[in-house]
């Protein structure tokens, strides 16, 4: 009943909520959503009991991970969205400033819920054609989320998330095919069964099914050169759904990586998908390093750090070893503290009315001190400077790397982090130091610095710091029952 209720809630409540003409109410429905599904995946953490449709949706070590990050960002947006509706639904306008634009609030909080269920959907399947749709149906449910400011900038992220997107999951379908006929008919496809007749399996066709699993599901996740549609999303969607989008959608797609790999580990093609990992997850952080030195705009600042950090992530499981857990480490990290930064950025463009970084200073100067502040702790944090469970990550990917002789993996590691280092402090500091010489309204500066909105990212840093200096048993424990379920032995 668990694994039930945790995708049907906020599926029921979603299509509800589209007929919900309070907006009070509506907003109360999403965070009581929120908060139930977080109460749930904690009844749910460790107990392998809870599956559905003959073992189509179960939980298993791997996937509670992506479970337990995707519902505590999910509260934590649902806190910040109410705020966030409630005080700027109705005030966005288009680039030419000629009329408000006023977005369906029904729609955003219907789609909301969506999102959520359709995401869980998918870390709870097993059987490999259902997660295929479950990843299709999380590009629907997030699409009009993209477009919630109904700008022709919005517009044109949003078409091109929703082109490039299906055209990677199209790749991915493909995959499938491959892997049902690399299958032999051997039997259904669950990832149990695939896994257990792994021996049987095709070499030559599984090869072929993984690359397109990798570069269809790659797309979805944001890998280089896959990314295109990325920076414009991330940076045209509202922050609460940018967050969403770094933080969870990522990383979903990830994992219908991670389920090929686990069936390539099986039938004894590791080194194979290694290599692959490696070479794509260098990739995607140059490709990060080199836009990011020469960005303009702070919210595709952040999108380009995600692309960083989903190489950082794929270049650990590449490596193996222990670099798998670091890898999960990383990826918690990224979660919890890109989440923060996009809602900050959303406090900071709701005060400027600008995401251009030339537009903007004085952030840690008076009436925005609260936001500058938070602005630089999340740059420490996202950077991976120590205490940050990011750092904790990077090292041990870093340490793994250099047990295995791998000197040039290393060397362009290290200089590529570098770069992004250096091209992220040069947009960090200029946005913080300095006197704003325009003088905000006070409605805008509300806004701003609304409990919710301000109180939300706070605690996912503290929660991305305290994961870093105590690093709970509980939490090692889950993540190295991940890592475990991705060839870490």
């Amino acid at each position: 009943m668990v694994t039930v209720l945790l995708i049907t809630i906020p599926l029921f409540f979603g299509v509800v909520s589209f007929f919900i003409r309070d907006d009070f109410m509506r907003r109360g429905v999403i965070v009581a959503c929120s908060g139930a599904h977080l109460a749930l995946t904690c009844f749910a953490w460790g107990k392998q009991d809870f599956g559905l449709l003959g073992g189509w949706f179960v939980f298993d070590d791997v996937s509670f991970v992506f479970l337990i990050i995707t519902s505590v960002l999910f509260l934590g947006a649902s806190l910040y969205g109410v705020q966030y509706l409630s005080n700027e639904s109705g005030h966005f306008k288009d680039e030419n400033k000629k009329h408000k634009i006023f977005s369906n609030e029904a729609v955003f909080s219907g789609c909301f819920l969506l999102f959520l269920s359709t995401m869980t959907t998918v870390i709870a399947s097993q059987h490999l054609a259902l997660l295929w749709v479950g990843v299709e149906a999380t590009t629907l449910a997030s699409a009009p989320l993209i477009y919630f400011h109904r700008t022709k900038r919005s517009l044109e992220a949003t078409w091109k998330y929703l082109l490039i997107c299906s055209v990677g999951i199209a790749v991915a379908l493909l995959g499938i095919f491959f892997l049902a006929v690399a299958n032999n008919n051997q039997s259904e496809m669950l990832l149990a069964k695939v896994i257990e007749n792994a021996w049987q399996i095709n070499i030559p066709w599984l090869k072929a099914a993984f690359l397109l699993l990798f570069v269809g599901y790659g797309t979805k996740m944001g890998l280089a050169p896959f990314h295109t549609w990325l920076p414009d999303a991330h940076s045209e969607a509202p922050s609460v759904v940018s967050a969403l989008l770094s933080g969870a959608l990522l990383n979903c797609a990830f994992l219908g990586i991670l389920r090929g790999y686990q069936i390539c580990i099986a039938a004894g093609l590791q080194s194979y998908c290694q290599e692959i990992f490696i070479v794509f997850g260098l990739l995607s952080i140059l490709f990060a390093a080199v836009f990011i030195l020469g960005q303009t705009d702070y919210k595709r600042m952040l999108a380009y750090s995600s692309i960083e950090h989903m190489g950082i992530i794929t270049l650990g499981i590449g490596l193996g070893g222990g670099a798998v857990f670091g890898a999960m480490a990383n990826m918690l990290g990224h979660s919890l503290t890109k989440a923060g930064l996009f809602f900050v950025a959303g406090n900071i463009f709701s005060y400027f009315k600008t995401k251009k970084i030339s537009d903007i200073q004085g952030i840690a100067a008076g009436e925005m001190c609260r936001s500058g502040v938070l602005w630089m702790v999340g740059f420490l944090l996202i950077t991976g400077m120590p205490p940050s469970v990011i750092f904790f990550g990077k090292f041990i990917i870093l340490k793994e790397a250099l047990l295995q002789g791998r000197y040039g993996v290393t060397v362009c590691f290290l200089i590529t982090l570098a770069v992004v280092f250096i091209g992220m402090t040069r947009i960090f500091i200029s946005m913080v130091q300095g006197v704003s010489a325009e003088k905000k309204s006070k409605s805008d500066l509300r806004q701003a610095n609304a409990f919710w909105r301000t109180l939300t990212p706070v605690v996912f840093f503290v929660l991305a710091i305290g994961i870093g200096v105590f690093f709970p048993v509980w939490l090692t424990r889950a993540l190295e029952a991940a890592a475990k379920g991705l060839g870490w032995f």
